[in-house]
């Protein structure tokens, strides 16, 4: 027989008390709509809700459950629950970040929530469900719906069926007001300190303490501290020598326009304005006006990378201007 877990399904939940008061109350007198959008920052507990809030209407139960099927959820290898992410499209297959990551994909753009994958969810919630109560589905980052797959995401809620749809975004402002309207809102917050800590303390943690900027990035979520650790970790010695030092001649600065266009992909590109950011903010470097003139900048390069500027040009014009500012 497979372990059984103590507690209600949400007992692995931390910081997110008012979320989950409402999840369990839905659970526990089973009125429960049709699609729930979970908005909050990324990181602070939002999956891990949704699989548990998942969890609980497939087995029928708040309390108890057991471990194989809580492994089977997370793996993504339940029948009755589909989850769908993101994918960048690569020789006509769809991949998501982590399968792209593992073969080593060389990211130009961002990942999408795509019109085919849209429609496999409104097909899947339409079935029958094999085990659970009824057929459910997890649809992380709708923040990046293209616009056909939001209209398909639409028209699945206006005719949901019997399943059950949980979407997951940073914000409301992150999401179309016509699906919004659809969708039962369940909000989450940043972290204390106190839950930051209980979430990563029994997480191993690199040498030193974390730099302010990693800190400052992660704003209260775990998760994010873990992404800007692994982000900071990635890069090279010779990187972050160039970065962590004022650029003094446009020869240094043309120099480092070409390491970051050429060894960093668009998302590590666009990590990497936000670091600096913060980095100019702590480091005082010049005037305040000056500086807050340099972050307007990298919020400009930021927008013409997200519209595919050739990514060195952009570069080389955002350091050389920073340079004829001093």
């Amino acid at each position: 027989m497979s372990a059984p877990v103590s507690g209600t399904v949400f007992a692995d939940v931390i910081g997110q008390g008012q979320a989950v008061e409402l999840l369990q109350a839905s659970l526990e007198t089973q009125r429960l709509a049709p699609a729930y959008l979970f908005c909050g920052p990324h990181g602070v507990g939002r999956r891990r809700t949704a699989l548990r809030f998942l969890e609980a209407v497939l087995s029928g139960r708040v309390q108890g459950g057991n471990l194989a099927q809580r492994r089977r959820l997370e793996e993504g290898n339940h029948p009755d629950l589909l989850v769908v992410e993101p994918t960048y499209s690569s020789q006509g297959r769809l991949l998501t970040a982590a399968e792209a990551d593992g073969q080593g994909l060389k990211k130009r753009g961002l990942p999408q929530l795509r019109l085919e994958q849209v429609r496999d969810v409104g097909r899947f919630l339409a079935r029958h469900p094999l085990q659970g109560q009824r057929s459910c589905a997890l649809l992380d980052g709708v923040e990046r719906l293209n616009e056909a797959a939001a209209n398909a995401l639409l028209k699945t809620l206006e005719e949901p069926g019997g399943g059950l749809l949980v979407l997951l975004a940073p914000s409301r402002s992150h999401v179309l007001a016509t699906i919004l309207s659809r969708c039962h809102v369940v909000n989450f917050r940043a972290l204390c300190p106190a839950a930051m800590q209980q979430v990563l303390g029994g997480l191993e943690r690199p040498e030193g303490a974390d730099p302010p900027e990693l800190l400052a990035l992660a704003a209260g979520s775990p998760g994010q501290l873990l992404h800007h650790r692994q982000q900071w970790q990635a890069l090279e010695s010779d990187q972050r020598e160039l970065l962590e030092q004022p650029l003094e001649t446009p020869h240094q600065a043309l120099t480092l326009a070409r390491n970051i266009a050429e060894r960093l992909d668009l998302e590590q590109q666009l990590w990497l304005i936000g670091w600096w950011q913060q980095h100019l903010w702590r480091g005082g470097y010049g005037e305040p006006s000056l500086i807050g003139t340099r972050i307007r900048d990298l919020e400009r390069l930021h927008r013409q990378l997200r519209g595919y500027v050739q990514p060195r040009l952009a570069w080389e014009v955002t350091l050389l201007s920073g340079l004829a500012q001093r």
